[in-house]
C-alpha cells in the first residue's frame, strides 16, 4: 500500500513589518531624593549624584501593586496608539517584581484592560525585559499570530530593597512604561539582538531565595517563638544586591558591542539616530556607552535616571516616553534602546519613535 499523502498545514500570512504605535507609563507619586536615601545608608547626596546622576526616584505606596502601574501604563499606551484592548493578540509583562511566581502578572492586567481572552504571560529578563518583550511581540505581530501586541515593562523594586544595603538600595526606584506592537507596511523594528552571560549569573541577584525564609517562619510558627518570627521576617526576605564593579565593566565594554551589534543590523548608521535609549542603569555607564558609540550631536540620549532612578524592566520606555514629551519632534525618528542586567542578560533593538 502507498503511504496516505498528507494534506499541508495552513498557515497566517506573514506582515512586512511592525512598529511600535503606542507609548504610555505610570511613575508612583511618592519621590525620594537622596537626603532620604542617606538616613538609612553612610554617604551623601553629593557622592550619590556624582557616582550615579540621581537626584530622585519614584517609589509606589504599599496598597500599590505590580499589576496596577501595569494597568495604568497600558491603558495610556492603548490610547495612544489609537487601539482597543479588545484588538490586542497578546499582552506581555516583563518584571521581576511580581509577587506571585503564578498566575501572571500579565493575565490579571489582561482581564482588567478587558483584553481577554488574549494569550498573557510573563517576562523574566531583568532589566533587559522590556527589550524581550518587543523581540517578542515582533515576532508575534510578523508571523500573523497576533495583530497588536500589548509590552509592559514593570517593576516595583521597593518590595525587594534592604534600606541600608549599600551595593544597589539608593540606586531602584518603581514604575511601569508601557507601547503597543503592530502591523506597518514599512519597518519600524529592526531585527533583535539577544545575549546572555551565565558565567556572571550572581552579578545581580536577590541575596537568596524565598525557601530559607520559609523553612524558618514554619519552624517558628510551630515553636511559638515570636521573636524567631520576628526575626526570620526581618533577616530572611530576598533583597537584591549586586557586584557594582563587574556589573559595570561588563556594562561598559560589552554592551557598547551590543549597541553597535543592534545598529549594523537595522541597516543604519549612528548618523540616522535620532536617539539613544539606554537601560537607566548609572549616568556613567550611559555617557561611556554614548562615548563608545561616537554618537552625533543631533542624537538625543535618555537619561531619565536623574529622577527616576534605576526601574529595571521599565526604565527603558519611561526614558523614552520623557524623551518624546519634552521633545515632540522627534516622532517618527529612530531609537536605539538597549537593555542590560542580571542573568546577565542583554537585548537591543531599532525603533521607529511613535
Amino acid at each position: 500500500m502507498s503511504a496516505p499523502e498528507h494534506p499541508a498545514l495552513a498557515q497566517p500570512a506573514i506582515v512586512p513589518g511592525t512598529a511600535v504605535l503606542g507609548l504610555g507609563v505610570h511613575r508612583p507619586d511618592v519621590i525620594v531624593d537622596n537626603d532620604q536615601i542617606c538616613q538609612w545608608i553612610d554617604s551623601s547626596d553629593e557622592w550619590i549624584r556624582k557616582r550615579t546622576g540621581i537626584v530622585t526616584r519614584h517609589r509606589a505606596r504599599p496598597e500599590v501593586s505590580v499589576v496596577d502601574m501595569a494597568e495604568a501604563a497600558g491603558r495610556e499606551a492603548l490610547a495612544d496608539a489609537g487601539i482597543e484592548a479588545s484588538q490586542l493578540g497578546a499582552v506581555l509583562v516583563s518584571t521581576v517584581t511580581h509577587p506571585y511566581q503564578t498566575p501572571s502578572a500579565a493575565a490579571a492586567v489582561t482581564d482588567r484592560l478587558g483584553a481577554s481572552p488574549a494569550p498573557a504571560f510573563d517576562m523574566s529578563a531583568a532589566c533587559a525585559g522590556y527589550c524581550y518583550g518587543i523581540a517578542q511581540a515582533d515576532a508575534l505581530v510578523r508571523s500573523g499570530l497576533a495583530e497588536y501586541v500589548l509590552v509592559i515593562g514593570v517593576e516595583k523594586l521597593s518590595d525587594f530593597i534592604d534600606n541600608h544595603e549599600r551595593s544597589m538600595s539608593f540606586l531602584l526606584g518603581d514604575g511601569a512604561g508601557a507601547v503597543v506592537v503592530g502591523p506597518t507596511e514599512t519597518p519600524g523594528i529592526s531585527p533583535s539582538i539577544l545575549g546572555s552571560n551565565g558565567q556572571k549569573w550572581d552579578a545581580v541577584s536577590m541575596n537568596q531565595s524565598l525557601l530559607p525564609l520559609r523553612d524558618a517562619l514554619e519552624h517558628a510558627r510551630r515553636s511559638g517563638d515570636v521573636a524567631a518570627l520576628l526575626d526570620a521576617e526581618a533577616t530572611l526576605w530576598p533583597t537584591l544586591r549586586q557586584d557594582g564593579q563587574t556589573v559595570f565593566r561588563w556594562a561598559v565594554w560589552e554592551m557598547a558591542k551590543v549597541a553597535q551589534e543592534a545598529i549594523e543590523a537595522a541597516g543604519i548608521t549612528a548618523e540616522d539616530l535620532t536617539a539613544f535609549v539606554p537601560h537607566q542603569a548609572n549616568i556613567r555607564i550611559i555617557d561611556e556607552l554614548a562615548k563608545q558609540l561616537k554618537l552625533p550631536e543631533h542624537v538625543l540620549i535618555g537619561r531619565d535616571i536623574v529622577e527616576a532612578g534605576n526601574t529595571s524592566a521599565a526604565s527603558i520606555p519611561l526614558a523614552l516616553h520623557r524623551l518624546r514629551a519634552e521633545h515632540p519632534e522627534i516622532s517618527g525618528g529612530l531609537a536605539l534602546q538597549i537593555g542590560f542586567g542580571a542573568g546577565l542578560v542583554y537585548g537591543a533593538q531599532v525603533i521607529r519613535i511613535p
